[in-house]
């Protein structure tokens, strides 16, 4: 009888401990379990930056030129808040199209852009830009000395109808075209140039009908000195040219 009451308090003496001991891991359990989600949300809290539009953009925008023109700004919000691919880095933008209406207030994200082939032309025009090719022979176009990215005036050789008759004359045409492609060498070569609808159907009337110059613009401090109409006149008599 002794031995079975020795027994039975042996028994509910282990369960105590083990009831104990479970307690004890639970209560440890639950302390970590709050302790992470307290990190959690300290973590979610804690302000991030993320690149947020400024106005509407359109599909097909080009990332550069949203980064050029600033339509967009630099936000701070909550790491929490952060939406899936958020963009954080303006470079990012770089080489990208938009491929669906982005609308003020809204985070730029990864999944609203795709990457353009290199070199696309779609990354480099938007809004009223536009892009038209032109072909030039070597000397006309400085060939191999003019190369993508720069910028250029444009001067264009005609004949001028007046009051003696028709007399050729060498005017600009226009001043600080960006090239978008330029050709590597060859005798005839072909550009393209970013230029606004009408500066467009300019180029192309005077390709047709005139001789175009090509003239290389500084990369800084450029400034634009027009020197009007120039003509025989002009040039052999000293006359001041026609602006």
């Amino acid at each position: 009888m002794v031995e079975i009451a020795q027994n039975l308090f042996t028994t509910k003496r282990g369960s105590v401990l083990l009831g104990t001991a479970a307690a004890v891991l639970a209560g440890i359990v639950l302390l970590a379990y709050l302790h992470s989600y307290r990190n959690s949300v300290n973590s979610g809290a804690t302000p991030a930056s993320v690149l947020v539009a400024k106005n509407l953009i359109q599909k097909g925008t080009p990332g550069d030129i949203i980064g050029q023109s600033s339509q967009f700004q630099v936000a701070s919000v909550p790491k929490g808040q952060l939406q899936l691919g958020a963009l954080t880095d303006p470079a990012a933008l770089a080489g990208r199209v938009a491929v669906t209406d982005i609308y003020p207030g809204q985070q730029l994200t990864a999944n609203y852009f795709a990457y353009a082939a290199p070199g696309a032309l779609q990354t480099k025009i938007t809004g009223s830009d536009r892009a038209i090719s032109v072909s030039m022979d070597t000397e006309h176009g400085m060939v191999g000395q003019i190369a993508a990215g720069d910028h250029i005036d444009i001067y264009v050789g005609l004949n001028r109808l007046g009051v003696g008759g028709s007399q050729p004359i060498i005017k600009m045409l226009m001043e600080d075209i960006t090239v978008l492609r330029a050709p590597i060498g060859g005798t005839t070569a072909i550009y393209t140039l970013r230029a606004t609808g009408r500066q467009a159907a300019v180029l192309a009337y005077a390709s047709d009908n005139g001789k175009l110059w090509f003239v290389l613009r500084p990369p800084s401090g450029a400034r634009t000195v027009n020197p009007g109409f120039i003509s025989a006149q002009s040039l052999l008599l000293g006359l001041k040219p026609v602006r």
